[in-house]
């Protein structure tokens, strides 16, 4: 970074915003104030920012005397930059950055700053730390220089993003990460359901090598019943899955078949009983 350490304020002592300032005291920067609203910000922001002043956002922005790290939800984001503005809290030379996925640099108008995205979930744990180093981050900027340094003192890797990308690059992050959970959660209360006491037991050397393989072989990693077209099975699956658990079964047993074929993986002709018995069931209708 700079030879001098920047003096930082952030917006927003959430889950992302309070580890996200840590990480920077840790790489000798001065985080001097935060916003912290609700109790559980007060005191994430006390533990992972000692020394940072409890303020309301504008008073940070006034503090911030190089960086002013947003950490805010993504539909308020927009109403935070424009109200920083409207009382001269934000001022020439200082640099603004926002953690949200879903926009670029144009959420913040004229003023000078860039998106910077830690692609990484959070829980606001200390532990959550660890987890930044070698992570990517989504950025949008004009000054890459700047952008560049600011990401190698939090440990991590930049991955430029354009600006009409924002959307698309969060949506594929909260399709793969967000929709895993409740993936895994699902499978994990249909264990439950059929009787194994300890879910995680099963799951999660199955999962972890899923995924692994999945990262690594791409769609070459599919195995299962629907990739081999065993139409009975999957028959089975639908007469014996709790409703709920049967529209995102479905969904994803469809997708997976379309990319099982385009893959090369699941010839058409082997996949049309397949094909008929999942158009049978229709999202939202009893199986």
């Amino acid at each position: 970074m700079n030879s001098h350490r920047l003096t930082v304020g952030v917006v927003g002592a959430g889950r992302v915003g309070a580890v996200l300032g840590a990480a920077l005291l840790a790489a000798g920067h001065h985080v001097v104030a935060a916003a912290a609203v609700s109790a559980a910000s007060r005191e994430r922001a006390a533990r992972l920012l000692p020394g940072a002043a409890i303020l309301p956002a504008d008073e940070v922005a006034h503090a911030a005397d190089d960086l002013l790290l947003l950490a805010v939800p993504d539909d308020a984001l927009s109403g935070v930059v424009s109200g920083l503005a409207a009382t001269g809290a934000l001022r020439r030379g200082q640099i603004v950055a926002h953690t949200s996925g879903a926009h670029g640099v144009a959420v913040l108008g004229d003023v000078q700053g860039m998106a910077l995205h830690p692609a990484m979930t959070f829980t606001g744990a200390d532990s959550d730390l660890d987890r930044l180093p070698g992570i990517a981050w989504g950025v949008t900027t004009a000054d890459r220089a700047f952008a560049t340094r600011l990401v190698a003192d939090l440990g991590g890797v930049p991955e430029w993003i354009a600006e009409d990308a924002r959307p698309l690059y969060h949506a594929a992050l909260a399709h793969g990460a967000n929709h895993l959970v409740t993936l895994v959660n699902e499978a994990s209360d249909v264990l439950k359901a059929a009787g194994v006491e300890h879910p995680d037991r099963i799951l999660s050397p199955l999962l972890h090598a899923a995924l692994d393989n999945a990262l690594l072989l791409g769609d070459a990693a599919l195995t299962g019943p629907v990739s081999r077209g065993d139409a009975g099975t999957v028959g089975k699956h639908l007469d014996h899955l709790p409703a709920e658990a049967v529209p995102a079964y479905l969904t994803l047993a469809r997708r997976t078949a379309d990319r099982a074929i385009a893959a090369g993986r699941l010839r058409p002709q082997d996949a049309a009983a397949l094909l008929d018995v999942l158009s049978r069931v229709r999202v939202g209708s009893p199986a």
